[in-house]
């Protein structure tokens, strides 16, 4: 045993004495290889720089492959391409057209087909090295960054053909430099997929062109009545000059404008070397004409919002195999053209005096269908939808679901006593607007007049009362479980944007989008079911069938929220409007609850509200996030807006109380008072609406009507009756309407 012990530690022990010796040799063996590589001076430099390079470009690859991945996402579908042909026909609530998104199907031209002298024209204005560079125009680029920084502000776009091409496909119009990263790695993702002919073909098909025209097939039918393949130069010119700016430049709104521009594609013509001056003297001479127009303004903000809808139940295969699309929706022409015209004299006349520049509004029934959309001041402009897709900070908008969340612990009641007073969690102390302390108050009152230490304080509150039993007393620790509360129902009621738990929470600072907000309070109006915002009330396909109806397969409007703490909360901002911050949207004759926000800055000021009818959202700020004036508060002209619109909007209705609310005896709805002065306004009275159910009717009416006349003609005895919420609509022979 011992001579075994003693051979085994001697193999050890020489085992490592020769693994020692040679890996000395190899260790030198590598050092005189080193010795003949060693470099000094400039070379030692310029090898070192290159090291680091190669280093930097392998970290920087990984970051553009991280930066890629939600562009790759966005096609991953095979498919992505039939996915945005989708041709979809408009209707609104009565099942009259009102525009249309996607491809033309029906009346699509070749690429081939287009004349010469329009690709030119476009070429030469939008993108002159379209056929030489590679999805992105470096050279255009750097051109444009240039000009910008020399104008102080943006004058010139540096965006390729391709890349505007990626955005109308796959992208939003969100104004942002993830939508720009994304923007351009689809650009080089189209290149490598399509042909230059294919890429600006689909360009020219989807560009929005003004007018509610979308590709230059409709333009040219809309704008000059004829096809794009019997354009002229003048025509051309005018028609290429609408990509940059579609409602600027558009001839029905503004021609000398559109001549001037049109005259500017001309000479761009002849500077990029495509026509000489001699062949565009007589389109300078003799400019393009439109045809008449009716005055009928497209309501695109509502049909971009429905257009998306119709996308998702697309995608979600709900829609079928059929790419054409009729779509019945909740679209209320009167009231929509109500809405812009408050808005855009708004902003015309009175947001100025605010520093206000932007503004957003929604109205929609209790159940979510949206009747009118206004996304924006100028959709040719800009077609990004801030009633959809802005996410902005609610301010005291928000404190609905604080309160809301207190009246769940069934500690809190209407006249239940809280603090507003000042309070500190951390570091973090609240001020109420103006600096004044609320002292003790009943919870109602706290609500009305919007104090933020009460809703602060509410959090509190609401954490103790889910705060273990005999567990130490920690306010952050509390405040912290209040806010987890206020959080998970804001997420029933509807709220889909990140919401971050911070001290300031409760009192708005984490942002929301409008949408979000008109479909919460939607579910306080009908009595706390789900209310998701949706304006597809029926889709039939090409040959007419029914495929969809939101009734029957759309969200179910499950109970969210208990119906007597809805009926309770909205009892208490009823005295938003009648002692609170909101008095400015009184309405005489209607029972309103509601909730004013504004923001430090102020940036946004909001106006939420609803009726037991109809539910509104409004919106004042600026696309840049500058401040307003100090003035500009919830209550101020949002809510002004709120009642012009919806004392319209309420004309020949049958008015309802929020649910749970007491109704007014006798109530009768009064003229707006004008935002210009104290005087009611004179103008026409509203067009009496129909219900969804009524107008449901008058169209299955006029389904019967087509096949019959289809298979021999109507019969002479009355061949419909049908109870319409409490009327009877019925047709007979030789009747001019229903």
């Amino acid at each position: 045993m011992k001579r075994a012990l003693l051979a085994v530690d001697a193999f050890i022990d020489s085992s490592m004495y020769e693994g020692g010796r040679l890996s000395l040799a190899i260790l030198k063996a590598i050092a005189a290889f080193s010795d003949r590589l060693h470099v000094s001076g400039v070379r030692k430099a310029l090898i070192d720089l290159t090291c680091e390079g190669l280093n930097l470009s392998i970290v920087g690859l990984l970051a553009v492959l991280a930066l890629a991945q939600p562009a790759y996402r966005l096609t991953s579908d095979e498919d992505w391409l039939k996915r945005q042909d989708l041709a979809v026909t408009f209707l609104d609530r009565y099942g009259v057209e009102v525009g249309r998104r996607g491809i033309k199907h029906d009346d699509a031209i070749p690429f081939d087909e287009l004349p010469d002298h329009f690709i030119k024209a476009v070429l030469a204005t939008e993108d002159r090295r379209f056929f030489d560079h590679f999805g992105i125009d470096v050279i255009g680029t750097m051109r444009a960054l240039t000009v910008n920084a020399h104008a102080g502000g943006v004058v010139q776009g540096g965006s390729s053909i391709t890349q505007q091409l990626a955005k109308n496909l796959f992208l939003s119009n969100e104004r942002s430099i993830s939508r720009k990263i994304n923007e351009a790695y689809l650009a080089l993702w189209l290149e490598h997929h399509l042909t230059k002919k294919q890429i600006l073909g689909l360009y020219l098909d989807r560009a929005y062109m003004g007018g509610g025209a979308f590709g230059v097939q409709a333009a040219a039918q809309y704008y000059f009545g004829k096809s794009a393949r019997d354009i002229n130069l003048p025509e051309a010119a005018m028609l290429a000059g609408l990509f940059k700016a579609p409602t600027k430049y558009s001839p029905n709104v503004n021609l000398p404008a559109a001549r001037a521009r049109a005259n500017d594609v001309l000479s761009n013509l002849v500077d990029a070397g495509f026509m000489t001056e001699g062949q565009v003297y007589a389109a300078r001479r003799n400019p393009a004409t439109p045809v008449s127009q009716s005055t009928d303004t497209s309501p695109d903000w509502y049909l971009d919002f429905a257009f998306e809808e119709v996308k998702t139940l697309a995608d979600s295969g709900k829609l079928g195999v059929d790419r054409v699309l009729t779509v019945r929706t909740g679209l209320d022409t009167g009231l929509q053209a109500k809405t812009d015209a408050v808005l855009e004299d708004m902003l015309r006349v009175n947001a100025p005096a605010y520093n206000a520049h932007q503004a957003a509004a929604v109205v929609a029934d209790t159940d979510g269908l949206v009747r009118a959309m206004f996304g924006g001041r100028d959709y040719g402009e800009s077609q990004y939808n801030r009633a959809t897709d802005a996410a902005r900070q609610p301010g005291s908008s928000f404190k609905i679901f604080d309160y809301m969340t207190a009246l769940l612990t069934g500690k809190y009641h209407k006249d239940t006593t809280v603090q507003a007073g000042g309070i500190c969690i951390g570091d973090y102390c609240v001020h109420n607007f103006g600096g004044e302390s609320g002292g003790a108050m009943p919870l109602y009152q706290a609500l009305a007049q919007s104090y933020n230490t009460a809703a602060i304080w509410i959090s509190v509150k609401i954490g103790e009362a889910y705060w273990p039993a005999g567990k130490p007393y920690h306010q952050a620790k509390i405040a912290e479980l209040g806010r987890s509360k206020i959080i998970e129902t804001a997420r029933k009621m509807g709220l889909t944007t990140p919401l971050i738990d911070t001290v300031s929470l409760p009192v708005g600072a984490d942002e929301v989008k409008m949408i979000d907000m008109v479909g919460a309070n939607a579910m306080l109006a009908n009595g706390g079911k789900r209310a998701t915002p949706y304006a597809a009330i029926e889709i039939r396909n090409s040959q007419g069938k029914v495929i969809y109806t939101h009734e029957a397969n759309g969200t179910p409007p499950v109970q969210v929220l208990p119906a007597d703490k809805v009926a309770e909360m909205n009892n208490i901002m009823t005295h938003v409007l009648t002692e609170g911050t909101g008095r400015g949207a009184q309405i005489p004759g209607l029972v309103i609850s509601g909730k004013t926000g504004t923001t430090n800055g102020p940036t946004n000021a909001w106006f939420n509200a609803f009726t037991g009818n109809l539910v509104g959202s409004v919106w004042y700020g600026n696309d840049d996030n500058s401040s307003m004036t100090g003035s500009m508060q919830g209550g101020a002209l949002p809510a002004q807006t709120w009642r012009e619109i919806m004392t319209y909007a309420h004309q020949g209705l049958e008015t309802k109380p929020p649910f749970g609310v007491p109704p007014l005896a006798n109530a009768q709805i009064a003229a707006a008072p004008s935002a210009k002065g104290g005087a009611g306004i004179v103008e026409a009275p509203r067009q009496l609406g129909l219900s969804s159910k009524s107008a449901h009717i008058i169209i299955e009416i006029g389904d019967y009507a087509r096949s019959a006349e289809k298979h021999g003609g109507i019969e002479p005895a009355a061949r419909y009756a049908s109870d319409a919420e409490g009327g009877v609509a019925v047709v007979r022979a030789g009747a001019t309407s229903p």
